[in-house]
This record gives C-alpha cells, structure tokens and sequence, in this order.
C-alpha cells in the first residue's frame, strides 16, 4: 500500500457505502463498527456473530459463508472481522477499509479487560444458579484471543500492505488508524459530519 492510496480517514467516508474495519484480536473492531454503523445509520454485521453459537461453538464454514454473504448483500454497511474464509466474499464487496492497527499492548489490555468482565459476569450467574458451565470455556477463549493477537501482530502488519496493494483491490479506499486516540478523533468528526444536513 503506497502512502498515495492512503487518505485522510475522514474523507476516504466521502462516498463509501460498505465499510469494513480490520485489526488484530483486541483492537475494539467491534465496537468501532457498532458505533460508525449508528452515526451513519447503517447496519452493521459482525462476522464473529455469524460465526460464533452459544459456547464458543463454531458455524460449518459453508454456513459462515452463506450467512456473509446474506449479511453483506445489502448497498450499504459496516463490518467488523478478519475471517479468512469469506475474505474473498467481503473485500470485493467492500468500497472502505478502516485498519485498526495499534501497538501489541493496546490489544493485550483490552483482551486482559474483556477476559476480567466475562469471567466475572459467568461467576456471578454461577453463583445465582450454582452452575459453572461457560466458565472454563471463557478462560480458554481469553487465553485464544491473546494468542492470536500475538501471533497475527507482525503478520498484518506485512499481509495487509500486500493485499491492498493487489490490482483486485485497488477499489478501496483506505484509513489507517494507529491509536485509540487518532481513531477516537475521527470517529467524533464522521459523527458530526453525518449530522450534518445532506
């Protein structure tokens, strides 16, 4: 991705209709794209939800793939996710990729909080019913998503500048956020921007 093809986040919404937001595991994709999909007022589609049951079970990749694709079929939305195996479905489909991409530390605090709140939220319903089912899944979760931050640390941060800079997605429009802080500015300006009178 040459520093051309990046724009000023703000500008690179001018025009965009289906936004999709990358980061390695913690970096708060989720909740950026719950927020940018209420100020623009669009749907937003979580890949994680379409790929995750109730204990952390997983959907057969066919049905994550025909559940993206129903999600994304729409002209406009917001979406959150690097799932590999629908990829192929999202970019192309995608106009805007916003790319949450913030030291190691921030994901490991953020997984260290999420882990904390989850696992007190199933102690106190184990201490309500007396049962601790969930628990020892949500440690192993907790213990998964900062392994997979370690691990895809370096590893986005090489694969992404290659598959931007690939002629298939030269239709994208790129923001690279770096810091909570900077993706926090821009969020305020795109919701006063979408207040704005059209």
């Amino acid at each position: 991705m040459t520093d051309e093809r990046e724009r000023d986040p703000l500008n690179s919404l001018t025009g965009s209709n289906r936004i999709l937001i990358l980061g390695r595991t913690g970096s708060g994709k989720t909740t950026l794209a719950r927020e940018l999909a209420a100020a623009l007022d669009v749907p937003h589609v979580e890949l994680d939800s379409l790929y995750f049951g109730p204990d952390f079970s997983t959907a057969p990749l066919s049905v994550l793939r025909e559940r993206t694709s129903a999600a994304i079929a729409g002209e406009c939305w917001v979406t959150d996710g690097n799932k590999r195996a629908v990829r192929d479905l999202v970019w192309p489909r995608a106009d805007t990729i916003i790319w949450l991409d913030y030291g190691m530390h921030v994901s490991l605090w953020r997984l260290g909080k999420r882990a904390r709140a989850r696992t007190s939220a199933l102690s106190a319903q184990a201490a309500q019913t007396g049962r601790r089912t969930g628990l020892p899944k949500q440690m192993l979760a907790a213990a998964g998503g900062v392994l997979t931050a370690l691990k895809s640390h370096r590893g986005q941060r090489r694969e992404y500048p290659r598959m931007l800079a690939e002629p298939a997605n030269q239709h994208l429009a790129v923001a690279r956020l770096r810091s909570p802080t900077a993706t926090r500015e821009w969020l305020t300006r795109v919701t006063n921007a979408a207040r704005l009178p059209a």
